[in-house]
């Protein structure tokens, strides 16, 4: 049964020679995620909370635009996500839709919205298909991509002599495309994969993945999933005693939530590339304590991604003054994104929002000194180091340009 709200954030007094310019008089964008499931504590309700705190905070400097959340479960099934996103489109007058949490469900709903000309603005979706071969000028990533988040930290480990790895991976589109991008970088810095087994998303059991990788023999043991996955493989991870072993275990995508269920008695030493951290600064504490007295929890990249999205749509829609999708895409991307998720960060032609990223490990247990406080940022690492260079895009948007 699908699980599909309508939240008014709310109602303002919009001036008759503009409320024309807005579709049904009203701004709607949806939030749609894994709300339930495996992912939902990375996104899930919290972006929904995260959207609400955007148009609520754009709504105090623009009061006369009306604003609609709707938000709908996609269960991590792709054809119950188009199903959704299609009848906002088609039918409840949905203008753009945010987060989805999801490769597979991603790259469905990229192609919907190509279709019906709406904007899609994506966090945690890690696919490089996204914005490479079925990039479109209506989809944007707001978070990150796989290449991002593993080259990095692959070349880093394997100039340390972690020279070899095995991969226990999601079987969906994030996880193959994670491994995939993992061993090209592995094969251009001399470093070598020595396989990779795929899970089911909603598997309990990671006995059978972790003996493979152990007799694998590589230096590395890379995770190529998320959330609820990597906690419960973590777990197992340490019944086998693999944590005290040789092998290096990587998170090659892990949230501040993954580790906040596991506890860093588990998940110290680990390492991982993030596109934000809450306690970063001022202005990223200042957002995670609003966020947390409405969540109980500090946000994760994906939330902050969705705030920062969702509120960049609705300063272009101020800026042009309707939310007609041509122009409203064309403003936001040539606008900067200038807030506390990304400082003077810009939107390029295939549509991948490019900012800076940060290199952090959890602390040891014993370091912890505040609620929520698990990470040791290790480094910033400017954006012109994590992201895949133009010129090599499969992207039909640059092959164009050319």
């Amino acid at each position: 049964m699908l699980k599909v709200a309508a939240l008014l954030i709310f109602v303002g007094s919009f001036p008759a020679a503009r409320a024309a310019e807005l579709s049904g008089g009203v701004v709607r964008i949806g939030i749609i995620n894994d709300q339930t499931g495996p992912l939902s504590d990375l996104s899930g309700p919290g972006s929904i909370t995260a959207a609400r705190m955007a148009a609520e905070d754009f709504q105090k400097s623009v009061p006369s635009i009306k604003v609609e959340i709707v938000a709908a479960d996609h269960q991590n099934k792709p054809d119950i996500g188009v199903g959704i996103v299609r009848k906002w489109f088609d039918v409840d007058g949905v203008d753009m839709v945010a987060d989805v949490s999801n490769s597979a469900v991603g790259l469905a709903i990229q192609s919907l919205a190509r279709d019906k000309n709406k904007i899609a603005v994506y966090s945690a979706v890690a696919t490089t298909e996204l914005n490479g071969k079925q990039c479109s000028r209506n989809g944007l990533a707001w978070l990150h991509d796989s290449y991002n988040l593993v080259s990095g930290p692959i070349r880093k480990l394997v100039s340390q002599g972690y020279d070899t790895w095995f991969f226990i991976a999601a079987d969906y589109a994030f996880g193959k495309n994670m491994v995939l991008e993992s061993q090209r970088v592995l094969a251009a810095t001399g470093g070598k994969s020595l396989g990779a087994v795929y899970h089911p998303i909603g598997t309990a059991d990671y006995s059978s993945f972790i003996l493979q990788a152990q007799a694998s023999g590589a230096k590395a043991i890379a995770f190529a999933n998320a959330g609820e996955q990597l906690v419960t493989l973590m777990k197992q991870w340490n019944e086998f005693g693999m944590n005290t072993g040789s092998q290096k275990p990587v998170a090659e995508l892990m949230f501040i939530t993954d580790v906040h269920a596991m506890g860093p008695k588990i998940a110290k030493g680990l390492t991982t590339l993030t596109a934000w951290y809450w306690a970063l600064n001022d202005e990223t504490r200042a957002f995670a304590q609003r966020f947390y007295k409405l969540r109980g929890a500090m946000p994760t990249a994906p939330q902050a991604a969705v705030y920062s999205g969702v509120g960049h749509y609705l300063k272009a829609v101020a800026e042009v003054g309707t939310d007609a999708t041509d122009p409203v895409l064309e403003k936001m991307r040539s606008m900067p994104v200038d807030d506390f998720y990304a400082r003077g960060a810009k939107i390029r032609e295939d549509g991948k929002l490019v900012h800076d990223f940060y290199l952090v490990q959890v602390k040891d247990p014993s370091d912890v000194k505040a609620p929520w406080e698990y990470y040791n940022v290790l480094e910033r690492v400017p954006s012109g180091d994590v992201y895949s260079a133009l010129a090599d895009s499969e992207c039909p948007l640059i092959n164009r340009v050319r």
